[in-house]
């Protein structure tokens, strides 16, 4: 989502730089190709209209003319103004003061509402909360038991009295929504759950039916929030399918579903504006964890391409094993062998975390190598785990000992190519050594750290650098001096790391392009 309009605002401020006096011409040729990225994201005309205009009359004010890098300030007026229509500020569900949150979902036929119903069961589930599902959806074939189903998988009870349509069209639903929404929202107060989740009809359009049902359902259970659910990937129909439903249920916010689609996303960026209403959830992926919060300046800043670091840190936060952290610090700290029993017990807790992919995306400047990270295969992880638990537990902690006929048979384990177990095991010890450095408080080539030139202390500058063997004056023994030192740096040339992640030779993807922490890419082959 949002790949294509990324990559045209990126070309845009490229032409920018080095410029240190932006002129009128200047400034609207930027507003100009501004306006053209954001029509091909199929932002509604309005919205596109009022951003520009906001956008170039703070260009040719005196922010930008009194600035000391003028492209540097457009793209924050940018920034500022993408925050400005996704909503400006981060909101949060409001939770009843008394008795149980009620919340309601509405939107069409297949923009989610279902599924999107669990992952937020889930997410308030982990927040502390104990939600329960209502199912009021009782036109749609089997759209009760889905819900069971995805109340199943979530771990959430649902209250689903009557089964609604089964699999024909002609079957007429058993019950009264309205009343299956009053009972749901009295369970769930006498059964003691904080928070209940209705789950409401949809249509393939927005007809007078559906509008009047949601409404009483609407007046029947009182909602502290009711929720449009919209399909990311609607284009411009968004606008006038959020108007319909904001003048019909007069919702309080708004849930992107499949935000993680190959479309251009201008409903995120033109139903906000239009209606008011605060995007609050997105729905990023088919898992019920690929869910939440939806914050406006992290979406600006994924969108320009300036990294979404601070949802990279909460998932991090979230998933990461703390006790093993401290194993490691401690390893560290007693300046242990970092072992491969280590390095599977890191590719786990990566794992843990997500797609690698998605991770890697939200990294300042991952636009620049995204067709890369989009051939990237995640199974390389698999490969890898398999390779090395395919080795004894000696030879995890001492893989010196890993010669070629237990190389050849941890090949056969791990089904791979014994190729792939070499390059495996020369990455492995490059990171060993990268590792010992850091333990002892340096990193070569590091200008500043202990033991390196200009990181001790002054008495030792001259002991740091190395001293210039002379030359043989015998002409043979300098040639073949030359010749040795010919040979020393092609194996040094040889000994770097190349090709594709985990060994796949022949790739395109390079971690080191993103900034990534430091010894973070040895682990992904580079």
């Amino acid at each position: 989502m949002f790949n294509s309009l990324s990559d045209r605002l990126t070309a845009t401020f490229k032409n920018l730089r080095g410029k240190g006096r932006l002129t009128e011409a200047d400034v609207d040729a930027t507003v100009r190709e501004i306006r053209r990225a954001l029509l091909d994201a199929d932002v509604a005309v309005p919205v596109v209209r009022e951003f520009t205009a906001r956008v170039r009359e703070r260009a040719l004010g005196s922010e930008v003319s009194g600035a000391l890098n003028p492209s540097q300030q457009i793209v924050k007026i940018v920034n500022e103004e993408l925050v400005e229509i996704l909503g400006g500020e981060t909101r949060r569900i409001r939770l009843a003061k008394n008795g149980p949150t009620i919340i309601m979902l509405a939107g069409l036929q297949g923009a989610g509402k279902t599924t999107l119903a669990g992952k937020l069961s889930k997410w308030l589930k982990s927040q502390g909360h104990s939600p329960m599902l209502v199912a009021c959806d009782l036109q749609r074939p089997n759209a009760v038991t889905q819900l069971q189903v995805v109340g199943e998988r979530a771990k959430v009870p649902v209250f689903a009295p009557h089964p609604g349509a089964t699999s024909s069209e002609l079957d007429h639903p058993a019950g009264d929504p309205v009343e299956v929404a009053r009972a749901g929202v009295e369970e769930a107060r006498q059964k003691l759950h904080d928070v209940v989740i209705v789950d409401t009809a949809g249509r393939l359009g927005v007809d007078a039916d559906m509008m009047e049902q949601a409404r009483q359902i609407r007046r029947a259970i009182v909602p502290n929030e009711v929720l449009f659910v919209i399909d990311a990937m609607i284009g411009q129909d968004a606008v006038n399918t959020a108007l319909a439903f904001d003048e019909g249920v007069n919702f309080t916010g708004i849930v992107l579903s499949k935000l993680d689609g190959d479309a251009r996303g201008g409903a995120a960026l033109s139903v906000a504006s239009v209606t008011g209403k605060p995007v609050m959830f997105a729905s990023t992926g088919e898992g019920l964890d690929d869910f939440e919060l939806f914050h406006p300046d992290r979406m600006a800043s994924r969108i320009l391409d300036m990294g979404d670091v601070l949802t990279l840190i909460e998932q991090a936060e979230k998933n990461w094993d703390k006790d093993e952290a401290a194993r490691m610090a401690k390893k560290f700290a007693d300046q242990e062998d970092f072992t491969l029993e280590d390095f599977l017990a890191q590719m786990q807790q990566i794992r843990n975390m997500g797609s690698m992919k998605k991770m890697l995306m939200m990294m300042p400047g991952a636009q620049n190598i995204r067709q890369q990270l989009e051939n990237f295969d995640e199974r390389e992880i698999d490969r890898v785990e398999a390779i090395v638990r395919s080795m004894t537990p000696h030879e995890r902690l001492a893989p010196k000992i890993i010669n070629g006929s237990r190389r050849a048979r941890i090949a056969r384990g791990s089904g791979v190519h014994v190729s792939e177990v070499n390059g495996l095991l020369e990455r492995f010890a490059q990171a060993q050594k990268m590792m010992k450095k850091m333990a002892q408080g340096g990193m070569p080539g590091m200008p500043g750290m202990p033991g390196m030139p200009g990181g001790g202390a002054r008495k030792n500058a001259k002991n740091a650098a190395p001293k210039k063997k002379a030359k043989s004056g015998n002409p043979a023994k300098a040639a073949q001096e030359r010749k040795d030192a010919e040979a020393r740096r092609a194996n040094a040339a040889k000994a770097l790391p190349t090709g594709a992640a985990f060994g796949q030779q022949g790739g395109d993807f390079d971690p080191s392009q993103l900034n990534l922490p430091k010894g973070f890419d040895k682990f992904l082959g580079k």
